[in-house]
């Protein structure tokens, strides 16, 4: 995934500008609040900061600029923010529902082993808002039902063509896993056609190929050409979506819903952990896990469903977990790490609220918003400047291993400067 950052380069600072979404005559606290956003847009050059005197300007007028903040104004005004990103992000979500039932109605008439996703004007879970204008959708299969883990290991020896491999095929990484047809009590017999299995396995870059030709289809058929399109991303579906707000781009992801079963892989909750409470674990763990069609041989285990949960449920003891969440994504989006395909995702910010929240625990260590956000802040600049963050449920996995290091270490750089100036940037 790569990432749009904004650079100075040889502007003057006069050309610098950024949107406001606020219609009208800007007050002195959001002028200031514009100011503060320009931090933000540093060079990402590995210079030293010396070498810009841009920005050393630019620092001296915001220190200036934050003076005339009386206590609080400036997390009003990040949750003003946050409110008016809801808002924004609630219409991109409806139209995005209204094309994603078309196009799955459309595929389910063609192949019955995609099923159709109603429109509701109430949450969709199978819809994940990643950024702005980077969606998730997770469409479900049907006709495989009756999950088990597989008994036995094999070695795999085919390509995706069908033919032999004289060494075997590489074992699945610690977010992944081989899916077999037999691992199902009850099961289409389409699912044992060439055209999604191989020697029994059925094979994710087989059913992401079938599924991108009925999209193809489906967004002829629905006459929705002028809406929506295809991006030529070869390794998963992809659509750009034109709303109203901006244009989205959409990963269609086949998904196949495990209900009721807990991975084996994911060897959770820890031992001796406090956060959450042994109750809200095994509700959690009921919702299931997922297995998602992202890569050639093997199935991505997912727990979206659990994530949302968890994540619904932070604050019962009256903390500031959410909020502390939800301007941390304000900023990111703004200031660290804008652009239509961000390298760090809301996915990333919500893993790290979930760690900081399994070892700060108790609640009162979330009733000082500044002290909880800089702590949040801290531990993602180490994620992000080590490249190194574990996947909540499954702790082998590495969420950034193979996000762009040039990328990362330009976020770290932004984080670092923003933790560093932190007295002037927060109430």
């Amino acid at each position: 995934i790569t990432e749009g950052v904004s650079q100075f380069g040889n502007k003057n600072l006069t050309e610098c500008r950024v949107e406001q979404p606020v219609c009208g005559p800007r007050t002195h606290l959001q002028r200031n609040i514009q100011r503060l956003t320009l931090l933000g847009k540093l060079p990402t050059a590995r210079a030293p900061l010396r070498k810009h005197p841009e920005v050393v300007v630019l620092l001296r007028i915001n220190q200036e600029a934050m003076k005339s903040f009386s206590e609080g104004d400036l997390e009003d005004c990040l949750l003003s923010e946050v409110d008016l990103r809801r808002q924004r992000i609630s219409q991109s979500v409806e139209e995005v529902q209204k094309v994603v039932h078309q196009l799955t109605t459309e595929i389910s008439h063609q192949d019955i082993r995609f099923q159709a996703m109603p429109y509701s004007d109430l949450y969709n879970r199978n819809i994940k808002v990643l950024a702005p204008s980077q969606f998730l959708v997770t469409v479900p299969v049907r006709g495989l039902a009756g999950y088990r883990e597989a008994r036995g290991q094999r070695w795999r020896y085919y390509t995706l063509q069908g033919g032999r491999l004289p060494c075997p095929l590489q074992a699945p990484e610690a977010l992944q896993q081989w899916l077999e047809v037999e691992q199902f009590v009850k099961s289409l017999w389409q699912w044992r056609e060439s055209d999604v299995s191989i020697e029994g396995d059925i094979v994710p870059a087989k059913v992401l190929q079938v599924f991108r030709k009925l999209v193809e289809n489906a967004i002829r058929t629905c006459h929705l050409s002028g809406k929506v399109s295809m991006l030529a991303i070869r390794s998963a579906v992809w659509v750009a979506v034109e709303t109203c707000v901006c244009q989205v781009e959409l990963e269609l992801v086949p998904v196949v819903e495990i209900p009721t079963t807990w991975s084996e892989k994911a060897r959770w909750p820890r031992c001796l952990k406090r956060w959450p409470s042994p109750e809200r674990v095994e509700c959690i763990k009921s919702f299931g896990f997922n297995l998602l069609a992202r890569s050639n041989y093997h199935w991505q285990l997912s727990f979206l469903q659990a994530e949302q949960v968890l994540l619904e449920q932070l604050d019962e003891d009256g903390g500031c977990r959410r909020k502390c969440f939800q301007v941390m994504r304000q900023l990111k989006e703004d200031v660290w790490c804008p652009g239509k395909r961000p390298v760090l995702t809301s996915h990333h910010l919500q893993t790290v609220l979930f760690w900081t929240c399994e070892k700060y625990p108790h609640s009162k260590d979330w009733q000082a918003f500044r002290k909880a956000f800089l702590r949040l802040v801290r531990k993602l600049h180490k994620c992000v400047s080590q490249h190194f963050l574990k996947h909540y449920f499954v702790p082998d996995s590495n969420l950034l291993q193979y996000a762009n290091s040039g990328e990362l270490d330009a976020v770290a750089q932004k984080l670092a400067f923003f933790l560093k100036d932190s007295q002037v940037s927060l109430p």
